[in-house]
């Protein structure tokens, strides 16, 4: 009697563990669901509004990290150009190395890695948003 009272309570358990297993999975159903209706809806949003926004915010992002930092110092050869980049500092002996920003003045036009990286992340934001078709 003892057995098949401990066995009940065992079963019972794990029946009330797998209806708590179903009902997350239906709930995590139900999130899904209405992250594709979401997506789905932002996808359909069709108002030219919205076109020129991401136009207008797209030009002034790249006037002002590309455009603008290389025409100050063709116009106003004075000023300097501050670049900052990752450089690796290889530790001693037993501390290990890590990568540190160095910054750095400059004069006249300068053109670095993270400019090329920058611009093809914006130009492939604005015309493969624009490239994409609907289905």
């Amino acid at each position: 009697m003892l057995g098949s009272g401990i066995l009940g309570g065992v079963m019972s358990l794990w029946s009330k563990s797998m209806d708590n297993k179903k009902k997350l999975f239906e709930m995590a159903m139900v999130t899904r669901d209405q992250e594709q209706k979401a997506v789905k809806a932002a996808r359909n949003h069709k108002n030219p509004a919205f076109q020129w926004t991401r136009r207008i915010v797209t030009l002034a992002a790249v006037f002002a990290i590309i455009v603008w930092p290389k025409i100050v110092p063709v116009f106003w050869p004075d000023v300097l150009t501050i670049v900052g980049w990752t450089a690796w500092d290889p530790g001693f002996l037993f501390i290990p190395g890590e990568d540190v920003t160095k910054f750095e003045y400059l004069k006249g036009l300068v053109i670095t890695p993270l400019d090329t990286h920058l611009m093809s992340a914006i130009v492939g934001m604005y015309f493969g948003a624009s490239t994409v078709k609907n289905r």
